[in-house]
């Protein structure tokens, strides 16, 4: 017998391999400190500039607030806001009385009547033209002509408004017609453009899977566009009718045509002349110092500038309170994200 030389072949074991090429040192990439501190001199720089670009644009606000919160808070009081310029002649007080100097009551309900009434002539037309444009148009002619139109009114000037209304109203209804609604109609030619435009944007950010999936469960497009569409832009849309009466409520010459200057209370918008608080400012400015005689008892000179101011203030308070309703409004109807 031979003994079996038993050979034991060893597989040498794999060692991972280096990888090739120089091993970078991330010490080196790191950035300098003089490359650090050079940007956060720059990020305090910034900081420093945008604070001082904001306290710039707030100054002329302050300012005009300012100015005429104390100019107006003398004369505004109980009496101002629920009386009118009836039997107010010059700087002397009504029958003889030491405080009664006339009010802006008139001026108010007319500011109110008549914005109502552009409000309810403009935001249905501006909805559906925005409407139009966005779910059922196909960007033919039509689009571009609609379009270039609202481009158009958005820079008409707010006289040629006033004078267009007053033209038409005298076609229909004979020369010299002045009343409320001519000054509607004129201030809905102001705020149109202004509600189709931002409508129209805010109907263009509505997800279109919003609209396929209401497809897909078999709703009309007429129902999609009611309770989806116009559900899912509503904040946006009243933000955007907003915008227009804000635009508008502070307009002079259109409403100094349209709806004329009167003393007393009219409530009617549909018949007489009608003030408002912008025509009202405009009339006690131009006016100037009222003149006092010697004899006279209880004149103030300078009434006329202080109820111009008080009635600014009046208007700047109603800007103000239709906002904060509008907000409202729009935090009721917003889409809640919180439950998705």
């Amino acid at each position: 017998m031979t003994d079996a030389t038993t050979v034991v072949s060893t597989t040498p074991s794999k060692e991972p391999k280096k990888a090739k090429g120089p091993t970078p040192d991330f010490d080196k990439l790191a950035p300098k400190r003089s490359y650090l501190n050079r940007r956060k001199r720059k990020d305090v720089a910034m900081h420093v500039l945008i604070v001082a670009a904001f306290i710039v644009a707030l100054i002329p606000l302050i300012s005009v607030l300012w100015t005429v919160i104390a100019n107006g808070i003398g004369r505004l009081d109980g009496y101002f806001l629920t009386h009118n310029m009836r039997g107010i002649v010059g700087g002397n007080p009504a029958n003889g009385t030491t405080n009664e100097y006339g009010g802006i009551y008139h001026a108010m309900m007319g500011t109110l009547e008549i914005t109502l009434g552009a409000l309810i002539i403009s935001v249905p037309i501006g909805i559906f033209t925005s409407i139009y444009l966005v779910e059922y148009s196909s960007k033919g002619k039509l689009y571009h002509a609609i379009s270039f139109f609202v481009d158009i009114m958005s820079g008409v000037p707010s006289i040629v408004a006033g004078l267009f209304a007053f033209s038409l109203f005298s076609v229909i209804c004979g020369k010299g017609t002045y009343n409320g609604l001519v000054g509607a109609v004129a201030l809905s030619v102001l705020m149109i453009p202004t509600v189709v435009r931002s409508s129209e944007e805010m109907l263009k950010i509505v997800p279109n899977d919003l609209r396929e999936a209401s497809y897909a469960l078999g709703v009309t497009k007429s129902r999609t566009i009611t309770k989806v569409v116009l559900r899912t832009a509503l904040s946006g849309i009243v933000s955007g009718v907003l915008l227009a009466i804000a635009r508008v409520i502070g307009e002079t010459a259109p409403l100094l045509i349209a709806a004329g200057t009167i003393s007393s209370t009219n409530f009617n918008l549909f018949s007489g002349r009608m003030m408002s608080l912008p025509v009202y400012i405009y009339n006690e400015y131009q006016q100037g110092s009222a003149t006092c005689t010697v004899n006279a008892v209880n004149c103030v000179p300078g009434i006329r500038m202080e109820r111009a101011w008080a009635a600014s203030l009046v208007l700047i308070i109603l800007v103000l309170l239709l906002n904060l309703i509008g907000r409202l409004v729009a935090k009721i109807f917003a889409v809640d994200d919180s439950q998705k």
